[in-house]
């Protein structure tokens, strides 16, 4: 449902997912609350098990994961309930930590089709392979990339690349990038971090990293920086809270939330839940 009266930004508040396990559910976020608005860079950071990964992928509708409560508002409309397809129509777009191959599917052909379904009418073609290939050469990426299957046979760092390259054409209200800079040297970094930069120097268009460490907010400057503990945000604050937890990590934050440090243990053995 749509609220046209609801203020524009990507809002999350109080949510609660569950994952299914041998053991039955088990909960993961515990009560996130969250607002990206038009115009924002915000970065999540936080141990290995925190529940990172899974608020990434609840809010693009996994169906691994089952939000139990709480409300998730994307410029007035609630995701909750919505299948992936309408989440991505709505604007919200995620860059996968792994990105998952698809045989026998053309790079440009998988990118005219999403963007057919998300703007309910296909790019000219007669324009289009230029600017799949325009988009790809800024990635540093090569023309014959639009024709090969997607991610089959890319190295890790084309793969994340070739995510931004989908960042760019289709060009989503609010960007979910989960640790995009994971497995990528530092050239390969720089041209991930331009390409994000050029999304969001659109001005409109709200961005939510989500990393462990602080290397590529040196190339992406966030206005706002989250430490997640124990499924849920525990403290908030400006790039100078991310180079404090370069110098000093999450144990203050651990310890503070008692068992949060045996759950995120817990959590990597249940599956990669980050």
């Amino acid at each position: 449902m749509t609220n046209n009266t609801s203020p524009r930004g990507l809002v999350i508040s109080d949510l609660h997912v569950s994952v299914e396990t041998e053991q039955g559910p088990k909960p993961i976020l515990k009560g996130v609350d969250l607002t990206v608005r038009p115009g924002e860079i915000h970065a999540i950071m936080g141990p290995t098990g925190s529940g990172k990964s899974t608020l990434a992928y609840s809010l693009a509708g996994h169906p691994k994961y089952t939000i139990t409560s709480g409300s998730a508002v994307l410029d007035g409309t609630e995701l909750v309930g919505l299948s992936v397809d309408e989440r991505a129509k709505a604007g919200l777009f995620l860059a996968m930590q792994y990105p998952v191959e698809i045989p026998g599917v053309s790079v440009a052909n998988f990118l005219r089709t999403a963007k057919t379904a998300i703007d309910g009418q296909a790019p000219p073609l007669r324009t289009w392979v230029k600017d799949v290939n325009a988009s790809l050469a800024q990635m540093q990426l090569d023309d014959e990339f639009s024709s090969r299957s997607v991610n089959e046979g890319f190295s890790g760092g084309e793969k994340k690349r070739n995510e931004i390259v989908q960042l760019d054409l289709l060009n989503p209200k609010y960007a979910i990038l989960d640790e995009t800079d994971s497995g990528l040297d530092i050239d390969a970094l720089k041209v991930v971090a331009d390409g994000v930069n050029r999304y969001a120097a659109q001005g409109d268009r709200g961005v939510l990293i989500i990393t462990h460490y602080t290397r590529i907010l040196r190339y992406i400057k966030p206005d706002f920086v989250h430490v997640f503990v124990d499924g849920h945000v525990v403290a908030d604050g400006d790039e100078s809270l991310a180079e404090s937890l370069e110098e000093t990590g999450y144990e203050k934050y651990l310890a503070a939330n008692g068992g949060a440090a045996e759950g995120a243990v817990a959590s990597q053995a249940g599956g990669s839940l980050a």
